[in-house]
């Protein structure tokens, strides 16, 4: 059976905006690890980790792993913590 994760991408920590949070990701794990002893690289022969499937909601992503007999992880997004600051604070201590 396949094993495939289902998450929704973090923000990249280069830019401020949030345009590439705004979907669900459905990745496959890779199965069959190993090491090529020419270049001691990980290599795997599975190439369905090399697939990543874009959802509009969590409820589609989940709802083609159940049709497609996809055993899958849910990982949820963590809640962004907005501390409010003020100017004046950087001369009040």
């Amino acid at each position: 059976m396949k094993k495939a994760k289902i998450y929704k991408p973090s923000k990249t920590a280069m830019q401020s905006g949030r345009s590439n949070s705004s979907f669900w990701l459905l990745e496959f794990e890779t199965e069959n690890n190993g090491v090529n002893p020419l270049t001691g690289w990980e290599t795997s022969s599975d190439t369905m980790s090399e697939v990543k499937l874009k959802f509009s909601s969590k409820d589609l992503a989940v709802e083609y792993a159940k049709k497609n007999n996809i055993l899958y992880k849910l990982i949820e997004p963590q809640k962004r913590k907005i501390i409010k600051k003020s100017y004046a604070d950087n001369f009040l201590k």
